[in-house]
């Protein structure tokens, strides 16, 4: 953890709190509305983005003993996630080498070998093929060139992130920039998995602008939680991942103590997003909740679907768990009726062709850098993109 990049942001955020100002960029930003719809370059984006950068996977949570494993589908590809018998991470395709058909179902389970059920191929938790069933007659194959398909894979702080291209050479660290070590700080190695759901959203882009603005905040939410909720944001950005927090006039009280007793929990609020998908948010269930929404792009550039995972600090019990299933269904309404019944209209006027570009206000700095992050990733080739992220790209404030 980070303690001394967190301070900073504390007194950052405590400086504009006395000036009583927000983050601003220098003008507002036009993104041309053909960004969001058109389908040459959604394609573009599915390759260069979400097949070529560390998504976040799943959660360490969700692996504590040897034989852990889980099967999903993510972006169109399967993937199947395993705790190896040397307690590393493995992901890997969830294809058979022999014929393509999926080796594991969806879903979750503990497994020391997985038997494909179209003809009984078995692999172990470390991808290698064991066995060919009938194998005198199938014939001489090289078993150790006949494993599961890998896929690059590392677990920090509590994430499990993973690159759905083989053979990825992409620098995590250079990805991450540091910022895994800010993410620590929440805690969530030390989670219990307590619950998910699944949203129907607009497109991922539309989708993502929600969860780096708090300015409709108050407005949208209206009729939920936004009453009483400004709508100021700050942004701290680590290469294109960012933290959203208000100007939290709570720090004042700790402008005359020692920072060395500054109180974690007081200084690491607000919606962590991890760049191209995930957003961290924490509530109040009888003890701390996270809930970490996986935003995965649909079919086309109209449609998307959030995972929204629920980790929660301490062992449920069956009153925790009430609790906790109650702040699930709220959390639910509000984002399926409120959030994205709002970006379907959005992503439908856009695609009737009634706007030619969106707006992003100098105290919309998130939307901003999100999208001139997008642009230069698709602008750069993949010689170049550990330089890309090293150096940055976003607009001072």
């Amino acid at each position: 953890m980070n303690r001394k990049e967190l301070i900073q942001m504390a007194r950052r955020n405590l400086e504009h709190v006395k000036a009583g100002s927000v983050d601003q960029a220098v003008d507002v930003h036009r993104v041309p509305s053909a960004h969001y719809v058109d389908d040459d370059r959604w394609h573009r984006e599915m390759e260069l983005i979400f097949r070529r950068l560390p998504l976040v996977f799943a959660f360490s949570a969700e692996f504590r003993e040897v034989g852990d494993y889980r099967s999903m589908n993510l972006a169109g590809v399967p993937v199947l996630l395993t705790r190896a018998s040397d307690g590393t991470m493995r992901a890997f395709l969830n294809v058979c080498r022999h014929r393509g058909a999926i080796v594991a179902k969806e879903g979750s389970g503990n497994a020391s070998r997985f038997i494909c059920p179209y003809h009984a191929w078995s692999y172990d938790n470390k991808g290698s093929l064991l066995g060919i069933n009938n194998e005198k007659d199938f014939g001489t194959i090289d078993k150790k060139c006949h494993g599961l398909t890998p896929l690059p894979v590392f677990e920090r702080a509590g994430l499990i992130w993973g690159v759905l291209t083989p053979k990825c050479s992409i620098d995590f660290d250079r990805f991450l920039g540091g910022y895994d070590e800010l993410l620590e700080s929440l805690g969530l190695a030390d989670t219990h998995l307590v619950g998910r759901q699944v949203v129907d959203g607009p497109g991922w882009k539309v989708a993502y602008d929600g969860y780096l603005d708090f300015y409709h905040l108050p407005i949208l939410h209206r009729e939920s939680f936004g009453p009483d909720m400004p709508s100021d944001a700050l942004y701290d950005a680590y290469g294109p991942h960012q933290r959203v927090s208000m100007p939290n006039p709570g720090l004042l009280e700790l402008d005359s103590i020692p920072e060395d007793e500054w109180p974690l929990e007081q200084i690491i609020g607000g919606v962590w997003t991890i760049f191209p998908h995930i957003s961290i948010a924490d509530f109040d269930a009888g003890g701390k909740l996270f809930m970490v929404s996986q935003l995965i792009p649909g079919d086309t550039p109209d449609e998307s679907k959030t995972i929204q995972n629920f980790l929660a600090i301490d062992e449920p019990t069956p009153e925790s768990q009430k609790l906790v299933e109650e702040q699930m269904a709220f959390l639910l309404e509000v984002v399926r009726d409120e959030d994205y019944a709002t970006g379907k209209q959005i992503q439908n006027a856009i695609k009737s062709g009634s706007t030619e570009d969106v707006l992003f206000g100098r105290n919309e700095l998130g939307g901003q850098r999100f999208h001139r992050w997008v642009d230069a990733i698709l602008e750069t080739d993949d010689a170049d993109l550990d330089d890309l992220f090293t150096r940055g790209i976003v607009p001072a404030p």
